[in-house]
């Protein structure tokens, strides 16, 4: 049997990198998963096109998680898609993925660089979580996507780290306010992702990736599908005793 069937598994930012990952192996694991996407539309239908050639179930959500207004067109598209599928608005796990990285030492980070990413990758988590509350099943998960970046430093990432670290705590709380229906709250940290996010100095750069191996313990650089598999254990119930906690999926970066 599959490690999530019947169950119900809301991503965020799916329509690419992590969140594709874990939208494609949740869905292999049996789950009916809500792929949510910010703007490209074939993006986010070629994912749910995947999940659906391969046998699985999927459908696909347009919204601005950076605002409440967002949100709750989020969740309204939400409620009406799983009363037609499932007869009810409920669901089992939701994955907080959506987040956007401008990179800056503090000297040069803007107000507008600033806001940006604190208005999604904390704002938009925050509410996200909130508006989850009454519909996730007792005995579900909530996950955030952290960093690697909260344990060790770099000066070019500190207000992406800043907003990530607030995330941090944020699962803290939660896991302590969900604790008695049962509903865990952990945040995955990756470290360096081969990703779209890290493309422009990662990718046909073989010094940039010999640096990063050199300061990863697997001496690899993790690709999404990595991060997927972490996401798609912790939305089991083998992973139902782990909350509170942040997670790094790092292949042992900066040790």
């Amino acid at each position: 049997m599959s490690t999530l069937e019947h169950q119900v598994v809301v991503i965020t930012g799916a329509s690419r990198g992590l969140g594709r990952a874990a939208a494609l192996r949740c869905a292999q694991e049996g789950a009916l998963v809500a792929v949510g996407y910010a703007s490209n539309d074939a993006a986010a239908q070629e994912v749910v096109g995947a999940i659906e050639a391969a046998g699985g179930r999927a459908f696909a959500i347009r919204a601005d998680l950076s605002s409440i207004s967002g949100i709750d067109s989020f969740y309204a598209t939400l409620d009406r898609e799983l009363e037609t599928r499932t007869g009810e608005a409920r669901f089992d796990t939701l994955v907080s993925n959506a987040g956007i990285v401008t990179m800056g030492k503090m000297a040069d980070t803007t107000e507008e660089d600033f806001d940006r990413m604190f208005a999604l990758n904390v704002k938009g988590s925050f509410f996200m979580a909130q508006r989850a509350i009454s519909r996730l099943r007792d005995g579900g998960h909530v996950m955030f996507l952290s960093t690697g970046l909260t344990r060790f430093t770099m000066a070019e990432y500190t207000a992406y780290s800043a907003s990530k670290g607030a995330i941090d705590v944020l699962t803290k709380c939660l896991a302590k306010e969900l604790g008695p229906r049962g509903i865990s709250v952990n945040a995955v940290a990756p470290g360096v992702v081969d990703t779209d996010i890290n493309a422009h100095w990662l990718r046909d750069n073989p010094q940039a990736q010999a640096h990063m191996r050199s300061m990863i313990a697997m001496d690899r650089i993790a690709e999404a599908q990595d991060i997927g598999d972490v996401i798609a254990w912790l939305a089991s119930k083998d992973s139902r005793w782990v909350t509170g906690q942040r997670i790094e999926a790092s292949g042992g970066q900066s040790l």
